[in-house]
């Protein structure tokens, strides 16, 4: 465990470093939020003092590009109900940048970057197109008659990262429906969203982001329905961060789970391995 939390030291300096040669702004936002964004089947645990502990710090995050800053990142812990397992847990290290003005294929380009600095080896990812991986791995086409959010999500656990995991590498896997992206900007009826695998573990996800206010509370309100149909916590909607929300103009981010990625360089099978856990 030394030598793992040495190693990880070591990769979180290498993440700083990356981003202020970027010229990027370390920002630090509430952990503990009264909002968050409702999505489903991602719970946030209630705080005794009040309001949440939070699932991602991307709204609080989307405020300050709001504000006027143009590249940002953050690293710090997030939280989610229900989640444990050798690559899940309860507590867990995030990543997150956003630059205004970006789409998510510079968000890419930066991932590729930070990648290839921080493990010393170039990388060079291939991409897949999301309707693409269903048709030939899962042998139906999501955008196709009525959308079924649990067959879905079914075959991607099942079907489509396994497939990934057999190529090996680097993957973006790229363009997703519209329903499964519920933070995203969609143009041509494809959601810009993109996810980045290596060897076959996920490790980040990336938005070109919805700026438009009102398209966003309609989101966030269906969510809402669905999350109270499921049984599960309704939060209330931030209406600090769509009144902001106009003023980003375009903006993309990245959320990168940084226990997964430090459990993929030191060669670890389990997130307890990488991470001071109790």
């Amino acid at each position: 465990m030394k030598d793992i939390l040495e190693r990880r030291a070591a990769i979180l300096r290498g993440i700083r470093d990356f981003f202020h040669e970027r010229r990027f702004v370390e920002v630090e936002t509430p952990v503990r939020i009264a909002a968050p964004a409702p999505e489903e089947h991602i719970d946030c645990p209630e705080c005794a003092l009040g309001g949440f502990l939070r699932a991602s710090p991307e709204l609080q995050m989307k405020k300050l590009l709001a504000i006027g800053m143009d590249r940002i990142f953050q690293i710090g812990p997030c939280f989610r109900e229900g989640e444990r397992g050798s690559r899940h847990s309860p507590e867990f290290t995030m990543l997150e940048w956003y630059r205004r003005g970006a789409g998510s294929a510079d968000i890419a380009a930066d991932l590729c970057a930070l990648m290839g600095e921080i493990s010393g080896e170039r990388m060079s990812p291939r991409t897949i197109k999301v309707r693409e991986a269903y048709r030939k791995f899962a042998g139906w086409d999501p955008w196709e008659g009525e959308w079924h959010q649990d067959r879905f999500d079914y075959d991607m656990a099942t079907k489509i990262e396994p497939a990934i995991a057999e190529m090996g590498g680097g993957v973006f896997l790229s363009g997703y429906p519209p329903q499964a992206a519920s933070l995203a900007k969609v143009a041509d009826g494809t959601a810009e969203r993109w996810e980045f695998y290596l060897n076959g573990m996920e490790l980040a996800n990336a938005f070109t982001e919805l700026c438009d206010a009102a398209e966003q509370r309609r989101r966030f309100e269906l969510s809402r329905e669905r999350r109270r149909a499921l049984g599960e916590a309704d939060y209330p909607i931030d209406e600090e961060f769509l009144a902001l929300l106009p003023s980003v103009g375009s903006a993309a981010g990245a959320a990168l789970g940084v226990d997964r990625l430090v459990m993929a360089l030191v060669g670890a099978t389990d997130i307890d391995d990488v991470r001071i856990s109790r």
